[in-house]
This record gives C-alpha cells, structure tokens and sequence, in this order.
C-alpha cells in the first residue's frame, strides 16, 4: 500500500500540532506528526499506568529534536535522522519544532489515543 503524506487523515490537530494516523497497517498504526517545540504529553497522559504511555514506538525524525522520559527517570534525546526505538513506560517533551513518523502497536496505540482523546475533552469541558 502506498499513500502520500498529505493523504493520511487527520486524528488529531491543536494549533501548529498536527498528527496523521493511518490506523491497523499490519497490526501497526502508523502516523506522520508535527509538534511544536514546548508540547509535553505528560499531562495526557495522566490516569494511565504509572501516568506516561503503555505503547512501545518506531520511528525517524525527519526535522527536530524530542525527549522520552522513562518510569526509571532515564531519558533518550531524538534529533534529525535518528531512527528510534521507545519502549512502553514513558512520556515525551518536544524541545525543537518536530516532524517524525511514529510506528506503533495497534491495540496498545489505540488505548492510549482513547485515553488522551479523554483527557482532552475533560480538559475542554
């Protein structure tokens, strides 16, 4: 299957953070992001195991530079053309303008969409 980059749908868009998801590719969601520098998932992700995200990821910066900060306080900084692997147990802090593509185990992706989708509605509310 191929689709171009501006064909994959919209899941999520909030000022200059934009994240396009093609869900259940393989078992695998995989998306194209844009994130602004200063978004921190963490308050996203409060109410889940430990408050950060079940979800292991894959994947490649394209532009920019984020933190995944793991349950054991350790962190791992991604900048352009690193390939990344993060394993389930952590949040994510984005420190320059950010594009990547994401891979991500379906199920465990989708409760943690569910649960921010949640979050964000109760913060809206």
């Amino acid at each position: 299957m191929k689709t171009k980059k501006e064909d994959i749908p919209v899941a999520m868009e909030m000022g200059e953070l934009v994240a396009r998801l093609l869900p259940d590719q393989g078992g695998m969601d995989m998306s194209y992001n844009q994130f602004p520098k200063g978004t921190d998932f963490t308050p996203f992700l409060k109410g889940l195991d430990c408050d950060h995200c079940h979800c292991p990821h894959y994947g490649y910066i394209f532009e920019g530079k984020f933190r995944f900060i793991y349950d054991d306080g350790s962190e791992e900084t991604y900048e352009e053309g690193d390939f990344y692997y993060a394993p389930a147990g952590h949040t994510a802090i984005v420190d320059e303008d950010v594009k990547f593509i994401d891979l991500s185990p379906h199920k465990e992706h989708q409760e943690v969409l569910s649960h921010v989708g949640k979050v964000i509605e109760q913060m809206n509310g």
